[in-house]
């Protein structure tokens, strides 16, 4: 051997033992390359603690991907307090709540998914069904609810009084030329400090599991924008926009503005920047860096020129390794790995401020 062939032999080795030593104990990589995971590792939005949590016992019970991550955001889907998903969404500009959700097999690579979905608590569960049940990957509005009836989903009134409530004050107050009033200010509708109140929300539940077997699966499941246009679709439901998974590099998905997310299509920008040697994390800024760049708009810039919205995603790959990140800093996102469930702090590109 020469010298040239021993240093970089040396170095290669040397190297490859650092990664090893800086990898989670549950994403040790085997001789021959394939992962080598102790247990499983679940990644979700910050509102999904107790998704990740049911997901990953599922999972190390036998469960497939995919059973595991849907039970996991059907704790969110019919909580009343998560305004941003299901049962308790908020509403249309019309008071009525729109839900949409996709899932993806790694194993099958099958895909299923909903949009524009009235009265079922669980759009995740429709999706899975349409993936099972037809020869279609989307469903859509009538369509879909007409579906979901078809197989038994009980339909529900998702129009929380508390929901309800947030509704209307957006009604009374968003406007003061029109006829809605608040009751304390009866005189001319709303003023600044009123409308400075207003709940909006872009929120979503996102969750991808990765088994020790290395079978992943996604699903993406909200509410929408609050007070949309009906019919308005965001990210959510798309495959390849807010979610996607491939079960030989990994699986991502998306929360926040799904327009932005639309443009770039998100989640599979995220996992192929993985196929191409990027580690989760950076492979989500690298997305965020795309947004930013295809954000053209001058009413969605700050006046230093940044993003007005935020986006977060959130992978898994194939190894075990995960990360997430957001535009903007101080968010955070679920995790299961290691045996244990906590939220971790987002990667960014801005510092709020």
């Amino acid at each position: 051997m020469n010298d040239v062939t021993r240093r970089g032999f040396i170095q290669t080795a040397a190297a490859g033992t650092v990664a090893g030593l800086l990898a989670p104990s549950s994403v040790r990589a085997a001789a021959n390359g394939s992962a080598a995971i102790s247990g499983p590792v679940v990644v979700a939005s910050a509102n999904g603690l107790g998704a990740v949590d049911k997901a990953a016992g599922m999972i190390g019970g036998g469960s497939d991907t995919l059973d595991a991550v849907i039970a996991g955001v059907n704790l969110v889907e019919e909580d009343p307090s998560d305004h941003s998903v299901g049962y308790g969404g908020l509403p249309n500009e019309d008071g009525v709540v729109e839900l949409d959700s996709c899932v993806m097999h790694g194993p099958t690579c099958r895909a299923g998914s909903v949009a524009a979905l009235r009265n079922i608590k669980t759009p995740s569960r429709v999706a899975q069904v349409v993936m099972q049940r037809t020869d279609h990957v989307m469903i859509v509005g009538e369509g879909a609810l007409r579906f979901a009836r078809a197989h038994g989903f009980e339909e529900v009134n998702l129009l929380t009084d508390d929901a309800r409530k947030i509704w209307l004050r957006w009604k009374e107050t968003h406007s003061n030329r029109d006829d809605w009033i608040t009751p304390e200010d009866p005189n001319d509708g709303a003023g600044a400090d009123a409308r400075a109140e207003l709940q909006y929300t872009y929120g979503t539940i996102n969750c991808c599991a990765l088994a020790p077997g290395g079978d992943l699966s996604g699903v993406t499941t909200t509410s929408g924008l609050s007070y949309k246009i009906p019919g308005r679709v965001g990210d959510s439901p798309i495959i390849g926009a807010g979610l996607y998974v491939d079960n030989e590099v990994g699986a991502a998905g998306s929360t926040g503005r799904g327009e932005a997310v639309i443009k770039i299509c998100g989640a599979h920008t995220v996992v192929e920047e993985m196929r191409h040697g990027l580690s989760p994390k950076e492979a989500c800024l690298a997305a965020l860096r795309r947004i930013e760049k295809t954000t053209t708009e001058k009413r969605l810039r700050r006046k230093d020129g940044r993003p007005n919205f935020d986006v977060k995603f959130y992978a898994v790959a194939k190894d075990g390794r995960y990360g997430a990140a957001a535009i903007w800093s101080g968010a955070k996102y679920s995790v299961h790995a290691d045996g244990k469930t906590r939220h971790e702090p987002c990667a960014f590109l801005y510092q709020r401020g």
